[in-house]
């Protein structure tokens, strides 16, 4: 075996290097957020994962812009009122614990037993800021999952969904039914998520595809509907930032990227040109119920 498929055991290690990202950006003197807690959880491992990929470690940007914008919406929407926040597929996520949130907001993680175990392992004897619940579940067991959110439902008026670094690994009727699994629960208000067009889900095969099927997954999302994908299954598009247009804000593009990020792009339809963002979603069915 080489050095790469032993270090890569499973889907859940991605969440190694996303921490390693995080904590890197923690350590800088301009630092764009804080996470105090990503280094201890992304290990030795994280950062050798993130080492044997090079695309990756070039598009160090990206992580950071996409962690940055998931901060802003969640503030964004908890100052408008949202009670609860259900985090699907929340890794190694510590928002519940660096971020500036109400006591008595409802932050509630969802994931595969394993990397929820080991999480909080790593965070014993830490204090989250909110109320935090964690949920031990496999998202891909629908009847499953539409109990979960049915409780989560009736128990909030107003929750948030993330889906962060989750959707690209689920094939479009997979994403479809999802979509329509949490357009279905009233109180799902809001939805961010982050999604690539076609050209970055080709460019990402190429260049990180055989590490990441050595975890068991496969990078399968990328509409080119863009972020219009979702209006049949019951959300509307409230807002999309692009994450190169977003890191190039933030100045944490190269010089080269930086001209790249001075060429118009569309939120709309995409195709061959690589792109990437977070979107906001509103749930129309359940306004079309009230």
């Amino acid at each position: 075996m080489t050095e790469n498929e032993l270090l890569i055991r499973n889907i859940s290690d991605t969440a190694l290097f996303a921490a390693i990202y995080r904590a890197r950006e923690t350590e800088r003197h301009d630092a764009l957020f804080r996470d105090p807690f990503a280094r201890r959880l992304a290990g030795e491992r994280g950062d050798q994962i993130a080492k044997s990929m090079p695309f990756s470690e070039r598009a160090t940007w990206a992580w950071i812009a996409r962690t940055f914008v998931f901060d802003e919406l969640v503030n964004q929407k908890v100052q408008q009122g949202a009670g609860t926040v259900l985090n699907l597929a929340a890794g190694l996520d510590t928002r519940p614990y660096r971020m500036a949130l109400p006591p008595l907001l409802k932050w509630i993680e969802v994931d595969l037993p394993g990397i929820l175990a080991y999480k909080e392992g790593i965070l014993r004897g830490e204090r989250p800021a909110c109320e935090l619940e964690r949920i031990s579940l496999d998202l891909s067991n629908v009847d499953a999952r539409r109990e979960v959110f049915a409780r989560i439902g009736s128990a909030s008026s107003n929750t948030m969904i993330l889906t962060e670094g989750l959707l690209v690994y689920f094939s479009a009727d997979e994403v479809a039914a999802l979509a329509l699994d949490l357009a279905a629960v009233p109180s799902f208000q809001s939805w961010a998520l982050d999604m690539a067009s076609p050209g970055l889900l080709k460019m990402l095969k190429r260049r990180m595809g055989s590490q990441v099927e050595r975890g068991g997954a496969q990078f399968k999302f990328a509409p080119s509907q863009g972020p219009n994908f979702f209006a049949p299954y019951g959300w509307r598009v409230v807002d999309v930032r692009s994450m190169l247009k977003t890191a190039a804000k933030l100045k944490r593009l190269s010089p080269w990227m930086r001209l790249m990020s001075l060429i118009p792009e569309s939120n709309g339809e995409q195709g061959s040109r690589p792109w990437s963002g977070v979107c906001l979603l509103g749930n129309d069915a359940a306004r079309a119920r009230t």
